[in-house]
């Protein structure tokens, strides 16, 4: 046998190779941080067990032979799939399932078991996140599956802070200052939630909307800072952590709040959880539209058979009512198309 029967294989072997390198160049010049890499990378997988197959085909060869190598092929896949089927394919699985379903995208802020960080790439059986030390960190795609993940709102989102105050200090004194903390921190549509009645203070929680996400460490940052200086500027003693007092006090002497001004806030009234949860109550108004255009498309449907059946005087009035259906489903449907565009 002599080198020309080699020939075959090595040109199938040299342009399979010069394929694939080709494709892996033209990929990374096209985005190396698009969630398509996990496309790409699957292709070039598949393209070089294709191009192993095509170069034992193309061996100058017995069949037999050919037969027995490609089975040897197939059983090494096999067993290379069985040893790690709890850790690779189950990653490989799960990061076609997150590049099918996109709950994230590069860009975004999550935060999944208790690490915090922004998405950089998403990758076949990882995802890489940039942390808040500007370190990289590879999740596996089985974690981002398996656990909770909160996302970070690219349209806004609620940024928060606790701290606990004496209860010498009036509720409405202490709502005061920390939304005065919030509204020079940036933060729009502040609010203040009395969490719990501790057995040494009382713990509040501050909170706005962010409208800007680029920066969410910053915003924690300069909401809180503003926070100490709004309570220091008003002489308020932080009592978190707890802080335990002694004071010599006579028997029958408690230790109340003065009564607070009533203070006017300006502007309406707003609650948190109209802000908190605005899409799932935008959900909730567009179902019961659906629910109320089905209704009002039975009716029409039953009020034209009606129609059908009357004459006369009766007959008008039923197209009278029929008119006004039809009107309150177009009204309906309008107001449905104007929330799912929003």
């Amino acid at each position: 046998m002599g080198l020309t029967a080699f020939i075959p294989a090595a040109l199938t072997l040299g342009v399979g190779v010069a394929a694939l390198i080709t494709f892996k160049v033209l990929s990374d010049r096209r985005d190396r941080s698009d969630s398509r890499l996990l496309v790409y990378q699957l292709l070039i997988w598949a393209g070089s067990l294709t191009l192993l197959i095509a170069v034992i085909v193309a061996l100058p060869l017995e069949n037999s032979i050919r037969g027995q190598i490609l089975s040897l092929v197939g059983v090494v896949l096999t067993a290379i799939i069985a040893l790690s089927s709890t850790t690779f394919v189950a990653n490989a699985m799960a990061g076609i399932m997150l590049q099918a379903t996109k709950p994230f995208r590069p860009g975004d802020f999550i935060l999944v078991n208790g690490v915090f960080g922004q998405i950089t790439r998403i990758a076949l059986v990882s995802t890489r996140i940039q942390t808040e030390t500007r370190d990289f960190t590879n999740l596996p795609n089985l974690l981002l599956v398996t656990h909770p993940i909160t996302v970070q709102h690219r349209e806004g989102t609620i940024i928060q802070a606790d701290v606990s105050l004496g209860y010498d200090i009036h509720h409405r004194d202490a709502e005061h200052h920390l939304l005065s903390a919030a509204s020079k921190a940036g933060f729009s549509d502040p609010y203040v939630l009395v969490l719990e009645l501790l057995d040494h203070a009382v713990n509040y929680r501050v909170a706005g909307f962010l409208n800007d996400v680029k920066n969410p460490l910053s915003a924690r940052s300069a909401l809180r800072r503003h926070m100490l200086d709004e309570l220091h500027l008003a002489n308020v003693e932080i009592t978190s952590p707890s802080v335990v007092a002694q004071r010599q006090q006579p028997g029958d002497t408690r230790t109340l709040a003065k009564q607070a001004a009533q203070r006017n806030l300006g502007g309406p009234v707003i609650t948190p959880e109209e802000k908190i949860f605005d899409s799932a109550n935008a959900a909730a108004n567009q179902e019961q539209l659906r629910q109320e255009i089905r209704a009002a498309k039975e009716a029409i449907s039953e009020s034209r058979e009606q129609v059908k059946k009357l004459q006369g005087d009766e007959r008008e009035s039923a197209l009278v009512a029929l008119r006004g259906v039809e009107q309150k489903l177009r009204w309906l449907e309008a107001a449905r198309d104007a929330g799912s565009t929003d």
